[in-house]
C-alpha cells in the first residue's frame, strides 16, 4: 500500500475517533461503552496504521541505501579499470570492508587486505570469533541506531576513541544577570555560577542477533548491511531503555530517573493532572513550565497508551490537542510542539508516577566508543541452521541541563 493511502487511512480512523467523542459531547452525555468499544477499535487501528506508515518509511530508506550499496559495489568490482586516483588510505578502507564482509558471510579472513585487517586485532581473539568492526562499519552502525531511538536523534553525540571517562558538567545554578557598566567601567565578578557533574564512562553492551545461512548466502544486500540492521534493531530497543529509565549505575542516566546529577524532582510538574490521569491543565502547565527559548528544539515523549489519554482531550475552544502529522518524516505534534511515542516510555497511571517528558534533548549528551567488536558463533546455532553474531559496543548518556526538560506527573 502507498503511504498515501496508509496516511489517509490513518487520518480517517482518527477523524472517525473524534467523531465519536463530539457526538457525546454535543449531545452532553458520556460516552457509552458500544461508543468506547468503537473509540478503542479506531484508535488501535490508527497505532496499526502509524506502525506500518514507519515500516514502509524506513523500508524505503534501507532500499535507497541498498540501491547505492550496489552502486558502491558495483563500482568496486570494476576498479581494474577505474582510473580515478585513491590514496593509500581509501585503498585500505575499501579493502578492509571487504575483507570483514567475507568474514561475516564465511569466516575467512581473505588475502585481500588481510595484513591490515590481521594489524588491527593485535589485540583481539581472532580464533575465539572475536574481531574490531572496521570503522566505516561502526560509523554506519550508529546512524542506523539513531534513526531508531528518538533521543540519540536528537542528543548531543560525542565521539571517543577509547573509553576512558568524560567529564560532563551540569548547570546547578545560575549566574546573576549581566551588570550594566560603563565603557571602562570594572567588570563585576559573579561567583553564583555553581556546576555539578557526573563523570561518563562508556559502559560496555552487548546484543546477540541470529541470521539464517541460507539468507547470508542469497540476500540481495551485502553481508554488512545485513548483520548491520539486524544489530541496529537489537541495541536501538537498549539503548531506548537506558537513555529513558538508565539509572546511571554501569549504564545511562535516564530522563525518567531522579537525579541530583541529571533531572532532579524539582522539574516535575503534576499541577493541573488527576491521580490517574493527563490533563489539559496539566500540559499546559507542563510547556509552560519550560522556558520559551527551549521550545524551537524541544519536544514530548510519551507511551502510546499516554497518547490514546492526550487523544481525547481538547483546548479552551474544544479543538484537539493532538495534531496528526499528514507529511512524510514530520512526527505529530501535542500543543504545537512534536512528540515522539516510544514503547518503552512510563505507561503506569499512579497518583506520583511520571507519564511523559517536554524537552531540549540537544541537553542529553551521549558518549559512543568506536571500540565495536563482533563475535561470529557458528556451531551454537549448526542444528537450526542459523548463525549468530555478538556485537558489543561502549556507550554513556546523561541529561547535563535540568532546566531544559520537564517532566509530567500525575497529582
Amino acid at each position: 500500500m502507498l503511504l498515501k493511502e496508509l496516511r489517509d487511512k490513518r487520518g480517517k480512523a482518527i477523524n472517525d475517533a473524534r467523531a465519536i467523542l463530539d457526538k457525546a459531547e454535543k449531545e452532553k452525555r458520556d460516552v457509552t461503552d458500544d461508543e468506547m468499544k468503537s473509540w478503542n477499535a479506531f484508535m488501535a487501528e490508527e497505532a496499526k496504521l502509524q506502525t506500518q506508515i514507519e515500516m514502509e518509511e524506513r523500508q524505503q530508506k534501507l532500499d535507497r541505501e541498498a540501491a547505492e550499496q550496489k552502486l558502491a559495489d558495483d563500482k568496486r568490482a570494476g576498479k581494474e579499470t577505474d582510473t580515478t586516483f585513491k590514496t593509500d588510505d581509501e585503498k585500505r578502507a575499501e579493502n578492509l570492508i571487504v575483507t570483514f564482509r567475507t568474514w561475516l558471510k564465511s569466516g575467512r579472513i581473505t588475502d585481500k587486505g588481510a595484513d591490515e585487517f590481521r594489524a588491527l586485532q593485535a589485540d583481539v581473539d581472532v580464533s575465539g570469533g572475536f574481531l574490531v568492526a572496521p570503522e566505516q562499519f561502526v560509523k554506519a552502525l550508529i546512524k542506523a541506531v539513531d534513526d531508531l531511538v528518538y533521543i540519540r536523534q536528537h542528543a548531543t553525540v560525542i565521539p571517543v576513541t577509547t573509553s576512558d571517562s568524560l567529564g560532563a558538567p551540569s548547570l546547578d545554578t545560575d549566574p546573576a544577570d549581566a551588570d550594566w557598566t560603563s565603557e571602562i567601567g570594572e567588570t563585576q565578578e559573579d561567583s553564583s555560577l555553581a556546576l555539578g557533574g557526573r563523570s561518563m564512562t562508556p559502559h560496555p553492551l552487548s546484543k546477540l542477533v541470529k541470521v539464517s545461512l541460507k539468507l547470508m548466502r542469497v540476500a540481495a544486500i551485502s553481508p554488512d548491511q545485513l548483520v548491520q540492521d539486524r544489530l541496529a534493531y537489537k541495541f536501538g530497543i537498549t539503548q531506548e531503555k537506558g537513555f529513558l529509565t538508565g539509572s546511571g549505575s554501569n549504564q545511562p542516566l535516564g530522563v525518567f530517573t531522579a537525579s541530583g546529577q541529571g533531572i532532579s524532582t524539582s522539574r516535575d510538574i503534576s499541577d493541573g493532572n488527576t491521580e490517574t490521569s493527563i490533563m489539559f491543565d496539566g500540559l499546559i502547565n507542563a510547556k509552560y513550565g519550560l522556558k520559551a527559548q527551549y521550545w524551537p528544539q524541544a519536544r514530548w515523549i510519551f507511551h502510546r497508551d499516554a497518547v490514546k489519554q492526550i487523544a481525547k482531550l481538547k483546548d479552551g475552544e474544544g479543538r484537539y490537542i493532538w495534531q496528526e502529522s499528514v507529511i512524510a518524516g514530520q512526527p505529530d505534534k501535542i500543543m504545537n510542539l512534536p512528540f515522539h511515542m516510544s514503547e518503552y516510555g512510563p505507561n503506569t497511571f499512579e497518583s506520583g508516577l511520571y507519564v511523559g517528558i517536554l524537552g531540549d534533548f540537544r541537553n542529553y549528551w551521549i558518549v559512543d566508543s568506536l571500540v565495536f567488536q563482533i563475535q561470529r558463533l557458528v556451531e551454537k546455532y549448526a542444528l537450526t541452521n542459523q548463525i549468530g553474531f555478538i556485537g558489543r559496543a561502549e556507550l554513556d548518556g546523561m541529561p547535563v541541563l535540568e532546566e531544559a526538560f520537564v517532566r509530567v506527573k500525575l497529582g
